[in-house]
C-alpha cells in the first residue's frame, strides 16, 4: 500500500526513563490518567490498561502532597515511565523526583518563584529526569501576554524558546522536549511550525482542550496529521474528554494511516446500504473490540454483502461478509468458509489466530 512520503525532521534524542524520543526513534504515543493519583490501585489499574492499548509513556496529576506520596508506589509498579504533571508548586516537583518519576511536565506560565524553579531544574539534571517545557496558550507568562496583547502562536513560541534557552544555557541540561498547545488547531500548528524552525528539541504534539471523542478526534487529527506530514512531531498525546485509552487508539490510527507506525489491525468496513442483509454494526463493533487486544500488522474486513464483500475487500488479509442468516469468511479475496451467522465471529477469530500462528512476522512487539 502506498503512503505519503514523509521526511521526519531530525531532532535531539531525549529519554523519558528507558523510552527514547526524537532522532530515529519511532513517534511515541502517550496519554494521561484521569484517576485520582492518591488512589494507587485505581491509577495503576488505568496505567496497565493504557499500556496494554499501546501507551508508551503516561502522565499523572500532582494536585497535592497526598498525590505525591502515592507516586512512589505507582512508579515502582508501573509498566511504563511516569511523568509528573506540575503546576505552581515546585516543592511537589522535588518530591515527585524523589519518588522516581522519569519526567516532569513544567508549565512555565504557572511558576512565579524563579529561585525555587531553578532548584527544581537542577534536581532534574542531577537525576536525569526529562523536562517537558509545556507551553499552553491559556497560561502564558504575564509579560508575554502584555507584549502580544492576547494568546497567539508567536507568543507561545517566544515563551518556549525563552525557557529552553534558559535551561540549556544556565544549567547545561538538554534532556528536554517541548509542547506548544492551544485549543485552536490552526494556532497550534502555526506554533509548532515556527518553533521547529528555531530549535532542534523534540516536540510533543497535540491539541489541548479539544473536546469529546468525536470533536476532539477531529481537531487533533487535523493538527497532528498536518504536522506529521511536514515531518514535525516526535511524541503524541491526543487529548480527549473521554476514556484515556481512546486517546491511544486515535493516536495509532493516525500513525497507521500515515504509514508511520502500526500496532493494531486495520479494519475496513461497509458504511451499510439497502443491500445489507446482516446486522452489520454490532458485528463490526465486536471485531473492533477484539482487534484492539491484538498487536499485529493485519488488514481485516467486515462487509455486509456476500455478493460484493470479498471483491471490495480483496486487499484484506481476512474478512467476513454476511446475508440472510449465513456468513462467509474470505482470505485475500477468496472465500474459504461458509458458516451460520451465529458462528461467524467465533470462526473468524479462530481463522485470524491461525493466520498469525502461520505468519508470526506479522505480530507487533
Amino acid at each position: 500500500m502506498m503512503f505519503p512520503k514523509i521526511r521526519r525532521r531530525k531532532t535531539n534524542v531525549v529519554y523519558v526513563g528507558s523510552v527514547g524520543i526524537g532522532g530515529d526513534f519511532p513517534i511515541r504515543v502517550q496519554s494521561m490518567t484521569n484517576t485520582d493519583t492518591r488512589d494507587i490501585e485505581a491509577t495503576l489499574r488505568q496505567i496497565y490498561t493504557l499500556s496494554e492499548a499501546g501507551c508508551e509513556i503516561v502522565r499523572v496529576a500532582l494536585p497535592d502532597e497526598k498525590a505525591v506520596v502515592s507516586l512512589k508506589e505507582i512508579v515502582k509498579n508501573s509498566p511504563i515511565p511516569i511523568i509528573g504533571d506540575l503546576h505552581f508548586n515546585t516543592a511537589l516537583g522535588e518530591k515527585a523526583i524523589e519518588a522516581g518519576v522519569a519526567g516532569l511536565r513544567i508549565n512555565p506560565g504557572t511558576f512565579k518563584n524563579k529561585k525555587r524553579l531553578d532548584r527544581l531544574i537542577l534536581m532534574c539534571k542531577e537525576r536525569g529526569v526529562c523536562i517537558r517545557v509545556g507551553v499552553n496558550a491559556g497560561s502564558l507568562e504575564g509579560e508575554i501576554l502584555k507584549k502580544y496583547k492576547k494568546p497567539s502562536a508567536e507568543a507561545m513560541v517566544e515563551s518556549a524558546l525563552r525557557w529552553v534557552n534558559y535551561i540549556t544555557e544556565k544549567f547545561s541540561y538538554d534532556n528536554l522536549k517541548v509542547s506548544l498547545k492551544s485549543s485552536h488547531w490552526w494556532e497550534t500548528v502555526r506554533a509548532y511550525e515556527e518553533f521547529s524552525k528555531k530549535s532542534p528539541f523534540p516536540l510533543h504534539i497535540g491539541v489541548t482542550e479539544a473536546g469529546g471523542l468525536i470533536p476532539g478526534t477531529i481537531k487533533n487529527t487535523m493538527a497532528v496529521t498536518y504536522l506529521l506530514l511536514k515531518g514535525i512531531g516526535d511524541t503524541i498525546r491526543i487529548s480527549l474528554t473521554a476514556d484515556p485509552k481512546e486517546e491511544v487508539y486515535v493516536a495509532y490510527e493516525i500513525l497507521k494511516n500515515l504509514g508511520l507506525r502500526t500496532l493494531h489491525p486495520d479494519i475496513i468496513a461497509c458504511p451499510t446500504c439497502g443491500r445489507c442483509e446482516i446486522n452489520l454494526m454490532p458485528l463490526y463493533e465486536e471485531v473492533e473490540k477484539w482487534a484492539k487486544k491484538v498487536k499485529a500488522n493485519l488488514k481485516l474486513a467486515v462487509m455486509g454483502c456476500v455478493v460484493n464483500g470479498p471483491g471490495e475487500a480483496k486487499e484484506a488479509d481476512l474478512g467476513i461478509a454476511g446475508g440472510k442468516g449465513v456468513g462467509i469468511i474470505f482470505k485475500e479475496g477468496k472465500i474459504i468458509k461458509k458458516v451460520s451467522e451465529e458462528a461467524l465471529l467465533k470462526e473468524f477469530f479462530e481463522e485470524i489466530e491461525r493466520f498469525l500462528r502461520d505468519h508470526p512476522e506479522r505480530l507487533n512487539p
